[in-house]
């Protein structure tokens, strides 16, 4: 009778144990969410608060921006340096000429990474490792040491002053990341499938247009995505390479936009000029966002 007694409370006891679990769990999971949205939260201010700053900036007037920081005119917002910079013809020129450069950069960009990426990765020969390693080397070379004999070359080639000049040079700046990031995006396809595909008559083209391409598309568009960024924030290489004005890109264009007596900046025109030659960045990589991710991590976990 005692020996029942006792054993019901421990019986008891060890069936409400299990009853705690789902709380301690559902908690955890609770704090976890948190974390998530505070981290989360953070980073989105990280990236944000500059952008709109920007923004901000961008409709005030000149002189609101180079005083001291003042609630009274803070909010004194016009689009007077959105309509300068529109009577800008200069400008749209320069915007038209960096879109040429950076749209045929990235096309011209992904496909030379997508041809040398599916060589590094399917391709089998005693060099090959060597080869790469060579490309990876010259990513450790910043383009501005060896802009000397970079702009000699062009001059020879008499591409300077030319806008192919300078979606050749900023291809070949750009192209040995993008073949890291292809040749990882080649090498996270199983094997087989191109075997079914060889076995049923494809060629390496076709297999590549029709077989491969919805599984390296991440890749490719990682690639774009960089090149273009890239060749659109470029300021050095255009400034070296370009000395007609008609040619020029848009980072250059921004730096002749001086206003005044004495080579004063107007900093409301830059700041609009900032904000216009940010929308396409921004635009394409929210479009491209997760390709750009999934490009990234290609090739980090097989099997």
């Amino acid at each position: 009778m005692t020996a029942t007694a006792t054993a019901r409370p421990a019986t008891l006891l060890r069936a409400a144990r299990p009853a705690e679990r789902p709380d301690r769990s559902t908690r955890e999971t609770r704090v976890k969410r948190l974390l998530y949205v505070l981290g989360g939260g953070g980073a989105c201010l990280v990236f944000l608060v500059p952008l709109a700053f920007a923004l901000v900036r961008s409709v005030q007037p000149g002189d609101v921006i180079v005083n001291a920081p003042d609630p009274a005119t803070f909010f004194d917002w016009t689009l007077s340096n959105f309509r300068q910079l529109g009577s800008q013809g200069a400008l749209g020129r320069s915007i038209l000429n960096s879109l040429t450069v950076s749209i045929s950069t990235a096309a011209l960009t992904a496909l030379l990474a997508t041809l040398a990426g599916y060589g590094f990765a399917k391709f089998r020969f005693r060099l090959l490792p060597w080869l790469f390693g060579l490309v990876l080397l010259t990513m450790m070379v910043p383009f501005q040491a060896i802009l000397t004999p970079l702009y000699l070359q062009l001059s020879t080639m008499r591409l300077t002053d030319s806008l192919l000049g300078l979606v050749l040079f900023y291809t070949t700046v750009n192209l040995p990341f993008c073949v890291f990031v292809m040749r990882n995006a080649f090498e996270a396809v199983p094997e087989e499938l191109e075997a079914a595909a060889h076995v049923d008559g494809a060629g390496t083209v076709r297999m590549l247009v029709s077989v491969l391409r919805p599984l390296i598309t991440p890749g490719a568009a990682t690639a774009a995505l960089y090149a273009f960024l890239a060749s659109w924030t470029e300021f050095l290489a255009a400034l070296t390479f370009l000395t007609d004005q008609d040619l020029y890109t848009l980072p250059v264009s921004m730096v002749n936009l001086q206003q005044g007596a004495y080579g004063d900046i107007n900093f409301g025109l830059i700041a609009a000029g900032a904000v216009v030659a940010m929308v396409p960045c921004v635009i394409l990589y929210v479009a491209l966002q997760r390709f750009y991710v999934a490009g990234l991590a290609s090739g980090s976990i097989k099997g």
